[in-house]
């Protein structure tokens, strides 16, 4: 599993000197740490003065001489990526420095750069864009900005925002089990949390083997060390397939599994999935019961009664890191269970209709332009997801905004080019770009989008999303990868005055 601090303010410069403008150096280390146009905000939480994440700072002060991380990718660096970011100090000077005082682009000049590159007949025959200076909110561009369509992947920045505007990023997720009175049943009851982990190391995420040795030490007490065993998943209503269907991309959406069910001992990308991660996750809790002295039944499904007595719980990390970890590998099962949590908070039913209807209204009440945008899921997977560029730039330029802190784990969850997650084998041959654009990946056949941010040769911090899609004659995903790649590496060099 991967470690629930991330993003580290060590990944966003490149380590080969020259390559980026001194303004850029300084906003990408004011960027990495948050401390964005006007100026530091304090708030309570895992933030300190700055906006900065204090464990990254105190994580990132403690490396040398490099840093970085890598959202636990199993296969190992690249070969071809760049090396890791240089340690903590270098990149730490520059918070608290002015990010966004150069000039901001202007639309002319913007459209004189952008308009050709969207307009390569590889990206398909729709082809939608909008930049924003996040300093002012102000959009400097677009391009069919109000336009709806399908956004794939990057719909998860809109249910990051969503579930940070609901719940804030301290949010935790539990998992408990509980003892019914005058009985020996024990009920396994599935909080919603995808990161529970049955595996060793745990990483600092909810360790199932935890709940089972805290629950056999209190049944233990009560004399108990025969149990029946079974497991509650009543928090969620509705189906819980996909509407794809059966897919290596997503596990069944059930508020109880372990390792997102995953059969192999992968943490991101395409796994086969057990067929139910709710019976599976249980069936693993009663062997770990049984290794600390505690024989159950083969467990059965059940719900919790109001009588209940409380055995134990583990908890997830907070909701900061489970953003962050959803964006980074774009994790299409902790999108869905975050979509769920936005639909138990705004007292909707957590289903898949519900959770649409919550994110709708959780975005409607941040003031972000919501004209014909639907939602039909939290991951991005559903075709019939329709958001414009102006809504996933604006919801970007929300999260830089300092009177929103709570949002910022949506800026330091996003990929980092060359980097982390999604983007970790892109840009790798664009020096200027990598480790300047931040960005969420989109992908289904026949879409391609891009939205995230980066900071141009000015120093000015700016908000971006492309979508482009062609149903009748769908584009080669490698060389529309490629020409959205170009356009956030041509904001890159912008100077654009």
């Amino acid at each position: 599993m991967v470690r629930p601090h991330v993003a580290r303010v060590t990944q966003a410069v490149r380590p080969r000197a020259g390559r980026l403008t001194t303004p850029q150096l300084t906003a990408v280390a004011a960027t990495a740490g948050l401390a964005l146009a006007a100026g530091a905000v304090t708030v309570a939480g895992p933030w300190d003065s700055t906006g900065q994440r204090t464990a990254e700072r105190d994580w990132a002060a403690s490396r040398a001489p490099e840093g970085g991380t890598h959202h636990a990718r199993t296969s190992g660096t690249h070969r071809t990526s760049p090396r890791p970011a240089p340690s903590a100090a270098s990149v730490l000077a520059g918070l608290g420095g002015r990010a966004g005082t150069g000039p901001a682009p202007t639309g002319k000049a913007l459209a004189g750069v952008l308009d050709p590159l969207l307009s390569n007949p590889v990206l398909g025959s729709v082809r939608t864009a909008v930049v924003i200076d996040v300093a002012t909110g102000e959009r400097l561009y677009g391009k069919g900005a109000e336009q709806v369509q399908t956004p794939a992947s990057t719909t998860k920045i809109a249910t990051a925002v969503a579930a940070l505007t609901a719940l804030g990023p301290d949010h935790r997720i539990q998992t408990r089990a509980v003892l019914e009175p005058d009985t020996k049943e024990v009920v396994l009851v599935g909080g919603g949390d995808p990161t529970l982990t049955a595996r060793k190391p745990t990483d600092g995420w909810a360790d199932l083997s935890t709940l089972a040795e805290k629950t056999a030490t209190a049944l233990k007490a009560r004399h108990m060390d025969h149990v029946t065993l079974s497991y509650d998943t009543s928090l969620y209503s509705g189906p819980d397939l996909h509407p794809i269907g059966v897919n290596d991309n997503i596990a069944k959406v059930t508020p109880l599994m372990v390792d997102e069910g995953r059969l192999d001992r992968s943490t991101s990308g395409t796994a086969r999935r057990a067929p139910d991660p709710a019976a599976d996750a249980a069936r693993t809790f009663a062997d770990l019961l049984h290794d600390h002295g505690v024989t159950a039944t083969a467990p059965g499904p059940s719900k919790a009664t109001s009588r209940s007595q409380a055995l134990a719980s583990v908890s997830s990390p907070p909701l900061s890191a489970l953003v962050e970890r959803m964006l980074t590998n774009s994790d299409n099962d902790i999108a869905e269970a975050l979509a769920r949590q936005v639909a138990l908070a705004s007292g909707e039913k957590a289903s898949f209709d519900g959770d649409a209807k919550a994110i709708r209204t959780q975005l409607q009440k941040a003031g972000l332009p919501l004209a014909g945008a639907r939602f039909a899921d939290g991951s991005g997977l559903n075709r019939a997801d329709r958001l414009s560029a102006d809504l996933l730039a604006a919801l970007l330029a929300k999260a830089g905004d300092p009177a929103h802190p709570e949002l910022r784990p949506v800026l330091t969850g996003l990929p980092v080019a060359g980097f982390t997650g999604t983007l970790s084998t892109r840009y790798t041959d664009a020096p200027t770009a990598t480790g300047v654009v931040r960005a969420k990946t989109g992908t289904l056949t026949g879409v391609n989008t891009l939205a995230g941010t980066v900071v141009d040769k000015d120093g000015r911090l700016l908000a971006f999303a492309f979508l482009t899609s062609d149903a009748v004659n769908p584009p080669n995903t490698l060389e529309a990868r490629a020409a959205l790649d170009h356009a956030a590496t041509a904001l890159v060099a912008c100077g654009c005055p």
